[in-house]
């Protein structure tokens, strides 16, 4: 369990970077938990590849299945030493042991489906492009995200930053990064049409569903969970079931005149194929050629570029083919470094 043991190791660093010691906590214990001889251990042999953060993300899928346990009170000895609870060392490791022993089953169901996360707080990011688009072309939206998963960041626009005096309506979505840098221009902001896609689509409304983006938030992170049940009861943008790229090449002629078509991927880009990468970016910059002032097309990218310091944020804009640097912020929008011009070109 080489490979997998150093996939928990580069996770748990990942997990206590991004402020979360209970998850660096177990997962540095379970892959000596984990008996060589279980239907989880089998299966996770069966992977091929990166299991880490930057592939099937095993740790994270194994993390999330003790905590969907948890969130549907199917463990109550594994309940009583997740947060809010503080135990030891010893009695975590025996807690975690028979839950792997008692739930074998349902763990090793669980990690065959893909994570699932739906990051609210990069919604931020999407705001503050979105003003900018808004300031510059005065048109109301139409929104495509690639990688939506359950869909809840297409709903930024009923989200609150509050940043500045503040932006968007009232809500029980409250946004507040760390944020640096100059505040982007206050512009009325109006979405006509929204829609994302998936390979694994999730429902926000069903049950199931919701216990699976729940789950994959970690358990000492109390706000994140209630900030996330607030976007679910907001959720309902369809979000269509496909190859992101196959779904963008049908969608991008029915761009309507009068309409800004945004474009976004916020983590999930970097998880598509190389090869759909490249056809992506073709078929956007052929489209963006067409795009007019009446039609324009934005494509903003929050996704990671190998530097240690957060996600890169990077918006194309047509017409005239602009490459606009906004910035970086973190991986979970707990600080944005605004470095956007005030207005676009």
């Amino acid at each position: 369990m080489t490979g997998l043991r150093a996939a928990f190791l580069s996770q748990a660093d990942s997990c206590e970077a991004l402020e979360s010691p209970f998850m660096g906590r177990i997962l540095r214990m379970l892959p000596d938990l984990m008996a060589d001889t279980s239907d989880l251990s089998r299966r996770c042999a069966s992977f091929e590849g990166e299991l880490g953060p930057s592939g099937h993300s095993l740790p994270l899928r194994i993390a999330s299945g003790l905590h969907a346990l948890v969130l549907r009170s199917d463990a109550p000895n594994l309940t009583a030493v997740y947060p809010p609870n503080d135990v030891s060392d010893d009695v975590l490791r025996t807690a975690l042991r028979n839950a792997l022993t008692t739930h074998d089953t349902f763990l090793t169901n669980w990690i065959t489906n893909t994570p699932q996360t739906n990051e609210v707080r990069r919604s931020a990011v999407l705001i503050a492009t979105a003003q900018l688009l808004a300031d510059r072309f005065d048109l109301p939206f139409s929104v495509s995200e690639m990688g939506a998963s359950g869909g809840l960041n297409l709903m930024f626009d009923r989200f609150h930053l509050a940043v500045g005096s503040g932006y968007g309506p009232q809500s029980n979505v409250v946004l507040q990064p760390d944020w640096r840098g100059p505040l982007p221009v206050q512009a009325p902001l109006t979405i006509a049409e929204r829609r994302g896609v998936d390979l694994h689509p999730l429902d926000s409304k069903s049950p199931e569903h919701a216990l699976r983006l729940l789950a994959y938030l970690w358990p000492d992170q109390t706000e994140r969970m209630i900030r996330t049940r607030a976007a679910i009861a907001l959720q309902d943008a369809p979000v269509d079931s496909g190859d992101a790229i196959n779904w963008l090449q049908h969608r991008l002629p029915n761009h309507k005149a009068g309409q800004i078509h945004f474009i976004y991927t916020t983590v999930a880009w970097q998880y598509f194929p190389v090869d759909s990468q490249t056809k992506g970016t073709a078929l956007i910059a052929a489209a963006g050629a067409k795009a007019t002032n009446d039609a324009p097309l934005a494509w903003l990218s929050y996704e990671t570029d190998g530097k240690k310091n957060g996600a890169a944020l990077t918006l194309r804009l047509w017409p005239g083919n602009h490459t606009i640097e906004l910035g970086r912020a973190d991986f979970h929008g707990r600080w944005i470094n605004w470095t956007a011009p005030t207005r676009l070109p």
